[in-house]
């Protein structure tokens, strides 16, 4: 099986995929696996300092890992190729934890209840990086994160849309700051 993968199949992000997908195999087999690893009120009630960085590897469910998976994998890539593997990670996990902290004063100041997971955060701030360079897609990006972000809301599901908000923020300024 080992000799159908190549060298290139070990981009960084796939590396990131296969460690987000380790991590909710983790998650779901550890009681209260979702309250542990995601962010929640437990960040400053109980010192867990861990949950801004291992909320964007936990997920909902196997949907919302898997969706937010092949938005990594197609958007991650493209930027691996064109700015290499170094970038990929700083703007993955640099902009993902800066995400989970402004998303976290969210969840404090106007929603305490909330237990945010997944990596949309993150991945929404791959798409803010992309709309910076690529002026061309920048609307059609910002209307998928306003689509992706209101949508659920409207049938109900229960989505941190801030998080997507803050993230394409977050990834747009990121890439001001990197150019």
């Amino acid at each position: 099986m080992l000799k159908n993968f190549s060298r290139k199949d070990f981009t960084a992000t796939n590396i990131l995929i296969v460690i987000t997908v380790i991590m909710y195999i983790i998650q779901i087999n550890i009681p209260q696996g979702g309250l542990l690893f995601g962010l929640n009120l437990y960040f400053l009630i109980y010192d867990f300092w861990w949950q801004p960085l291992s909320s964007m590897f936990a997920h909902g469910g196997i949907a919302h890992l898997g969706m937010n998976m092949f938005v990594l994998w197609q958007f991650g890539n493209l930027i691996e190729r064109g700015r290499g593997k170094k970038e990929i990670i700083f703007l993955y996990l640099i902009t993902g934890i800066i995400t989970s902290l402004l998303s976290f004063a969210y969840i404090f100041y106007l929603d305490n209840s909330v237990n945010l997971v997944g990596a949309s955060g993150a991945i929404c701030a791959l798409l803010g990086y992309v709309a910076y360079y690529d002026k061309a897609q920048r609307s059609g990006i910002i209307t998928w994160v306003l689509l992706i972000s209101v949508a659920p809301l409207i049938i109900g599901l229960p989505i941190a849309w801030y998080a997507h908000f803050i993230g394409l923020g977050i990834g747009f300024l990121y890439a001001i700051i990197r150019r």
